[in-house]
């Protein structure tokens, strides 16, 4: 009965410490995973191959452009955000002054919200095309805007874009600015404006006017987001974003 007892003290004594060896390491596993230390190197971490470089980009691109392109389409994405707000044409500021100084500041309001209100209507065309110039890119174009300038990417979309956005945008926002009446709100600005005496009558194409601002508009926003991937850590959602991005702030 003695042995029977010794042997199993014995026993429970050798399993003890195998037990809390198995929970030591199990836990030191899990702070490997979340702190990245240990093996010395993390997914997020190391020089990232063409490859990697050419696919980190195009997902930051695609999260940073679709993001702009839902901010300005939205109510107010224009007209809310001082960067982007479509004003009077600077040839048609006069207009503007002219009708406020003769009380009609109200027809005034009426065409910059209505300006406003086209471009974000039209706001909702730029994702596809985006998104296509994207799946375009080449690795020298990615690797050219991950170790290029921080308006890289914007300036790459400029270049392979506008005139996209232009053929895109300009029969969408001449819709718009029927529908929500800019139309006829500039027709009215215009015609009282030019009742004036002496006044040299304004004859501006507002539809490529608001095309033109459009489009501005949507290279700020898109230059913003890059600029929040490029600095924030906190924006590099992925393992990918951040092994590419840490890579490119190595290399600044």
């Amino acid at each position: 009965m003695k042995k029977k007892f010794l042997y199993l003290a014995l026993a429970a004594g050798l399993t003890f410490p195998v037990l809390q060896a198995q929970s030591q390491i199990k836990i030191g596993n899990i702070l490997k995973q979340v702190t990245g230390k240990g093996s010395g190197t993390t997914a997020a971490t190391g020089t990232p191959s063409a490859l990697e470089i050419g696919m980190g980009i195009k997902e930051a691109l695609e999260i940073g452009t679709s993001r702009g392109a839902d901010l300005l389409s939205a109510k107010d994405g224009f007209l809310g955000n001082m960067a982007v707000k479509i004003l009077f044409p600077p040839e048609a500021q006069k207009v503007e002054k002219t009708l406020r100084s003769i009380g009609m500041g109200k027809l005034a309001d009426n065409v910059i919200v209505s300006l406003n209100r086209a471009a974000e209507s039209a706001a909702k065309e730029a994702k596809p095309i985006f998104i296509s110039a994207i799946k375009q890119m080449t690795i020298t174009d990615a690797t050219n805007i991950l170790l290029g300038s921080k308006d890289a990417a914007t300036n790459y979309f400029k270049r392979v874009t506008t005139a996209q956005l232009m053929e895109k945008f300009k029969p969408v926002i001449t819709t718009s600015l029927a529908n929500v009446g800019a139309t006829k709100y500039w027709g009215q600005a215009a015609g009282q404006y030019n009742k004036i005496p002496l006044m040299k009558p304004v004859n501006t194409d507002l539809s490529e006017y608001v095309a033109q601002k459009a489009i501005d508009g949507m290279f700020i926003q898109v230059a913003q987001e890059e600029l929040k991937i490029r600095d924030n850590l906190g924006a590099r959602s992925s393992s990918l974003l951040q092994k590419v991005f840490g890579y490119a702030d190595k290399n600044k």
